[in-house]
């Protein structure tokens, strides 16, 4: 088997790269975002960089035992091993990883692809939409086509098919944001997503377009900075903003801001494994309390980080998502693997740090376009 890394400016100019080298039996391994320094290490320019393989006699169904004995048994030798050995024991994680890609794409399940469907469904990976997700949106789209000769479909047909269907598949989920049925509004989410800085973003969306009486509260007491970046933004905001320590102070603040139409509860970003955590915020989440609670993610993150979060937070009750950092990805499949994946609606996105300028208000459509546009042109 031959395995190549290629780095384009675009995912469709790697694609081009990886057919006309190793042409359109190449299987996308893995697929990220590197940045590279420019001129005295500024400038930094986002690539992709993207692994893809060929076997000129591909592995059978048959042959996945070996394989899965391959990665038992260096399984079994990495355990046994003594002391720390960090490049070893990194190489033997990498290894089973790569392994563990290949069982995927040596089953049967997309090997009956025509070249111009299995195009599209490798694109679909490499925007690390799911690949059980993946697969059920290009059958999909091969039911559309159902009385055509799939080897005759042109690739772009394909795409375009793709598109009314991502559309079809979205429009069953909410994406309507604040509301005016619950006055209150939580957002949590791990560290470093941007919390803050997004509800400043609604704050002012709901007071300038929607002509709401806007109050803050914040529970973020483990960082100074993060109380006063708030503060700085409701002064600039001209809103009023409390700070609550315990639920007891939640409820005070809330009966103070009674009369307002929208009250944003900023939480601490912390570690999403931490249990404690996730009680504490279970304590400001009751049922007496009209509150709708949101989660916010980073685009950035990997796919299969963003879904353990979204499973850990999901123990609060989530009505939407907002995705932060649109902007620093060329991979959106996070989208589907979210709202088709969890049956969840996506409130908004954020692409870029102006405040209040860098605010989408998403919709299947959008969404679609996100996805459909990285495979244009390939």
């Amino acid at each position: 088997m031959k395995v190549k890394k290629y780095t384009a400016a675009t995912m469709p100019e790697a694609m081009k790269q990886v057919r006309k080298e190793l042409g359109t039996g190449a299987v996308i391994l893995n697929s990220k975002e590197v940045k590279h320094k420019g001129f005295l290490g500024l400038f930094k320019k986002s690539r992709i960089e993207v692994v893809a393989a060929h076997d000129p006699d591909p592995i059978r169904p048959s042959n996945n035992q070996m394989i899965q004995d391959k990665v038992a048994n260096t399984t079994k030798t990495e355990n046994k091993q003594d002391g720390p050995k960090k490049d070893s024991d990194n190489l033997v994680l990498e290894e089973i990883k790569q392994l563990k890609k290949m069982l995927h794409y040596s089953t049967d399940e997309t090997s009956h692809y025509p070249m111009n469907y299995r195009l599209v469904y490798e694109g679909l990976i490499a925007q690390e939409v799911e690949p059980i997700l993946a697969k059920q949106l290009v059958d999909k789209v091969m039911d559309k086509a159902s009385d055509l000769e799939p080897e005759n479909v042109n690739y772009r047909d394909i795409v375009n098919t793709l598109a009314t269907v991502l559309k079809t598949e979205l429009s069953g989920f909410p994406y309507k944001g604040i509301e005016d049925t619950k006055k209150i509004a939580q957002f949590v989410g791990p560290t470093g997503v941007g919390k803050t800085t997004t509800i400043a973003k609604i704050a002012a969306k709901c007071m300038l377009e929607d002509q709401k009486k806007v109050a803050l509260i914040t529970s973020d007491t483990y960082r100074i900075a993060a109380v006063e970046q708030l503060r700085t933004y409701a002064k600039i905001l001209d809103v009023p903003m409390e700070v609550a320590y315990t639920a007891d102070d939640f409820r005070q603040a809330f009966e103070k801001y009674a009369n307002y139409d929208v009250i944003l509860v900023d939480t601490a970003g912390r570690n999403f494994r931490d249990e404690q955590y996730i009680r504490q915020l279970k304590e400001t989440t009751r049922p007496e309390w009209e509150m709708d609670t949101y989660l916010v993610l980073a685009l950035t993150a990997k796919a299969e980080d963003i879904t353990t979060i979204y499973d850990q937070f999901s123990q609060i009750g989530i009505k939407e998502i907002v995705f932060t950092k649109t902007d620093e990805t060329r991979q959106y499949g996070s989208f589907l693997n979210i709202s088709l994946g969890k049956q969840t609606g996506i409130a908004y996105a954020t692409n870029g740090q102006d405040v209040p300028e860098d605010l989408l208000k998403l919709s299947p459509s959008l969404i679609s376009d996100y996805i459909v546009d990285g495979l244009r042109d390939v």
